[in-house]
């Protein structure tokens, strides 16, 4: 565990030496001494370390300084570190002044210069005080900070990131942690500035757009290699089997993931029907066994990266991405999956990221503790949610358009719904509007066969009410269905333009979209099954593909 800090300051570099040394000879192996001779110096310093979540103890101040005295030192510090111990150091003439300062601010103990010896002046004291701290001492978050608004949509897109990205991060919502309003005073920043990410060394990031965030802490790590053997592009679980078993096989391998690897199946509460896993498990359980899984084999993973677009050259790849960067490689492989489909309602639109939300949000799962929260959908990831809410939720109400979720909805997660006396299931139901002032407050619910309408009061609403597949960055180079997915195999032969397009003599792989070497695999897919586990075969089966198609050329 980090040490703990003695923080020292006096003018004077003799008795700053001396108390310097004599701490350290007694206290080195459980505490770091910091000392400073300047008060300002000290004040700047204190304030980094605020920002690094470090811990001070104790701290030890000369009272007679030119730059500020002792006392008034110790009041500011004690705003920064509340319940650090508070030692003054003085000489005869300031003991009334010490004595003042007990009571002004609360001091712990004044020292009388010189404190020799001081086995019996300096450490019995300190030793009393350091086991008083010790006993009231709970360690701070290390990590990234994030402050900001609960329901402002930017910082619930980097909230989402972080989670996503399973990167340990501590939520500070400004209008109500005192702390995020301490870090924001400290920083010298107010609510204009507002989301603010401190990183655990300290550095302050205001409104940081993902990507530039990403680069910072390190999470984007970039390409490393002029040619690629495969790109796969999107990290959910197709992505990242073939990331896997591509990295396994000795392919220089990379993932570039747009949002987050894992997907829409990493955001998922609770998976209970995944093979080898009896107690299921959750999505981003899953997303970080398979992400250290293909790191550790070596696969690399850019992220958040957009892929703009896709051309060939002499059978080489060139992936171009929205930052005009590019990538080569020999095979792609597209695991992009779908996106949410968007409800159409007045005033859906206005609240996105401020109470509404698309998927599960588990990022914002603790905020609705308490309140009534909504859900729109009746399919398998709706019910998942519905169930992780109710841990949180006062009562979570499920909205259908249907009679009962029967039809929609796999049979073990109804009868879990059924078994929770939080969760209702409302049907034949449908929103007709959604309406607040800074953020989602009330929600106009009509019901289909009586017409009546009737406004309930809502802290939250997720929607689930399907997903198209995420091709439009595609163009017209890769050839897919009237719904979007993407053609692959077999399905090719059926469209009246096979022979346009393809031109090898063999037929496509079965996996292999109209241009040969690129690759389909998961929801993205025409035809696919819409399942983690057949994502997953998929992913994995595209690799053998790949490795045919690599013989070939």
């Amino acid at each position: 565990m980090e040490k703990p800090l003695i923080f020292l300051i006096d003018d004077d570099p003799q008795v700053l030496h001396s108390i310097t040394r004599d701490l350290k000879s007694q206290y080195e192996k459980k505490y770091k001494i910091i000392s400073n001779s300047s008060a300002h110096q000290a004040l700047e310093t204190i304030a980094e370390l605020r920002n690094q979540s470090k811990a001070i103890a104790i701290f030890i101040s000369d009272q007679r300084m030119p730059e500020m005295q002792g006392v008034e030192f110790l009041k500011k510090a004690m705003a920064i570190f509340p319940d650090a111990k508070r030692v003054l150091l003085t000489a005869y003439s300031d003991t009334q002044a010490a004595i003042e300062a007990i009571n002004h601010i609360q001091l712990d103990y004044y020292l009388m210069k010189p404190w020799d010896p001081a086995g019996e002046r300096l450490y019995p004291v300190l030793d009393e005080l350091l086991s008083d701290w010790q006993a009231n001492y709970r360690p701070e978050f290390k990590g990234i900070k994030l402050i900001g608004f609960q329901y402002s949509p930017f910082s619930h897109k980097l909230k989402d990131y972080l989670a996503g990205n399973l990167i340990p991060y501590q939520w500070l919502d400004i209008e109500k942690d005192p702390e995020a309003n301490l870090l924001l005073q400290l920083n010298g920043l107010s609510l204009e500035n507002l989301p603010v990410v401190i990183t655990e060394d300290g550095e302050v990031f205001i409104q940081p757009d993902v990507s530039a965030l990403a680069l910072e802490i390190g999470a984007d790590t970039g390409v490393t290699t002029e040619m690629y053997d495969v790109v796969i592009i999107g990290g959910g679980p197709a992505g990242l089997a073939s990331a896997v078993y591509g990295a396994s096989e000795g392919l220089k391998t990379l993932i570039i993931e747009r949002k987050a690897p894992g997907g829409q199946a990493g955001t998922s509460s609770r998976i209970e029907n995944y093979l080898g896993f009896p107690s299921g498990l959750t999505g981003a359980d899953l997303s970080r066994r398979a992400i250290s899984q293909a790191i550790r084999l070596g696969a690399e993973i850019l992220s958040p990266k957009e892929v703009l677009s896709i051309s060939e050259t002499d059978n080489y790849k060139t992936i171009t991405l929205h930052d005009q960067s590019s990538i080569k490689c020999r095979a792609v492989i597209i695991t992009t999956g779908v996106d949410y489909k968007k409800l159409e309602i007045k005033g859906i639109s206005d609240f996105t990221g401020a109470g509404i939300y698309y998927g599960a949000a588990v990022s914002e799962a603790a905020s609705c503790r308490g309140q009534e929260v909504y859900i729109v959908g009746g399919g398998n990831s709706a019910g998942q949610s519905a169930v992780y809410l109710s841990k949180f939720a006062k009562k979570v109400h499920i909205l259908i358009r249907r009679e009962s979720l029967s039809n929609t909805m796999s049979s073990y997660l109804i009868k879990q719904i059924e078994s929770l006396p939080n969760i209702e299931v409302l049907t034949n139901c449908k929103i007709r509007e959604a309406s607040g002032q800074s953020h989602l407050e009330d929600l106009l619910i009509e019901n289909i066969k009586s017409k009546s309408l009737e406004k309930y009061k809502a802290a939250a609403l997720y929607i689930f009410i399907g997903a198209k597949p995420f091709t439009d960055w595609l163009g017209e180079a890769i050839e897919r269905d009237v719904n979007g997915f993407i053609k692959t195999g077999q399905n090719l032969r059926y469209d009246s333009r096979f022979g346009q397009f393809w031109k090898l003599k063999r037929d496509p792989y079965l996996l292999e979209t109209s241009i040969p070497g690129i690759f389909a695999a998961g929801d993205v897919r025409s035809g696919a099954m819409n399942r983690i586990a057949s994502a997953v075969g998929e992913g994995s089966m595209a690799i053998s593909f790949v490795h045919k198609y690599l013989a070939e050329h």
